[in-house]
């Protein structure tokens, strides 16, 4: 058994780790943690208390994979509920599709009885109206919200405004791998706007045959790399955990324009391995590891700086002779 959660994981990685000790499965373990995660004010990238869009309202986004069975539920720009996690676990169990949207997925959370809630906390409100307030030119407040919102996105990468999520990865008794995610997106964000957390096979991935993996930080980068099932292909091609994170890494290297970032990679195999790598990171990036037994321990990610294109040979022929 094994349990990676990144840093906003803190509060969730025990319970997580006690249910999976006690035999649960592991989406069980993992949806319990994140809703914590999501019902804690003091994290300020998840859930309540997050950060609102542009326009100051809070859209959230979660994600769920059953590495077994390869069902997914993801929602996007979820307005109104508590905990998105169990709303996109929800679609998988109840819905022959895997994703929902805005008012679709509100619909959906109404329909199931999701809990209701107001997550745009006091703090995060005022934070926000300070921003309005000093930022916004006179004439677009006045036009306030019929007004055009895209050159205020700058400030949604600017690097003092969260812009996180938390990440679960687990792997439970009966060897079966699962993943979750749930975030509420960029700080000051364009309205509907979704990273990857919500996007299966960019923000996360589970193959029980394999391993998983998921993302944390710019999600536009791991969008246009389609990282996380890379990162699980690459070791369904025989790399290790850690070969496949760094080849996944080397990935990004092309990227070209837009938005290149910070973006930290988790991942773990089957036979309880793993690999935390901080893509353009200091080394203050933390991850929470639990090896099956004990308390979850707080660890260091590796940080790896990419800043240009490598020719490397194709991994299909490093590791076909493995």
């Amino acid at each position: 058994m094994i349990l990676v959660t990144n840093n906003e994981g803190t509060v969730g990685a025990p319970t997580t780790a006690h249910m999976l000790a006690e035999g649960a499965q592991a989406l069980d373990a993992i949806e319990a943690g994140i809703r914590l995660i999501e019902a804690d004010p003091s994290v300020r990238t998840v859930g309540r208390g997050g950060w609102p869009n542009l326009l100051g309202e809070m859209e959230l986004d979660a994600s769920v994979m059953d590495g077994t069975t390869l069902r997914t539920g993801a929602i996007g720009a979820l307005q109104g509920f508590l905990h998105p996690v169990s709303v996109a676990r929800a679609i998988m169990q109840h819905l022959p599709h895997e994703f929902l949207v805005g008012e679709g997925a509100a619909r959906f959370a109404r329909e199931i009885g999701a809990e209701t809630a107001d997550n745009l906390t006091e703090d995060s409100c005022r934070v926000w109206r300070k921003w309005f307030d000093t930022e916004v030119p006179a004439e677009v407040k006045r036009a306030w919200p019929d007004t055009p919102l895209a050159a205020l996105c700058r400030h949604a990468i600017d690097p003092e405004v969260g812009r996180d999520t938390t990440v679960f990865l687990a792997q439970d008794a009966a060897g079966d791998v699962c993943t979750g995610t749930s975030t509420s997106g960029w700080g000051w964000k364009y309205p509907g706007r979704l990273g990857d957390s919500p996007i299966i096979g960019a923000g996360s991935y589970a193959d029980t045959r394999y391993g998983a993996a998921a993302c944390t930080g710019a999600g536009e980068m791991t969008i246009r790399c389609g990282t996380a099932r890379c990162v699980v292909l690459y070791m369904k091609q025989g790399a290790s955990v850690g070969d496949a994170v760094h080849e996944a890494v080397n990935d990004m290297r092309a990227l070209k324009g837009g938005l290149i970032s910070r973006v930290t990679i988790h991942a773990i195999d089957t036979s309880g391995n793993h690999k935390v790598i901080a893509v353009n990171g200091a080394g203050d990036n933390k991850y929470w590891l639990w090896e099956g037994k004990g308390e979850p321990r707080l660890m260091p990610a590796e940080p790896v700086v990419i800043s240009s294109v490598e020719t490397r040979a194709t991994p299909a022929a490093r590791y076909a002779s493995r």
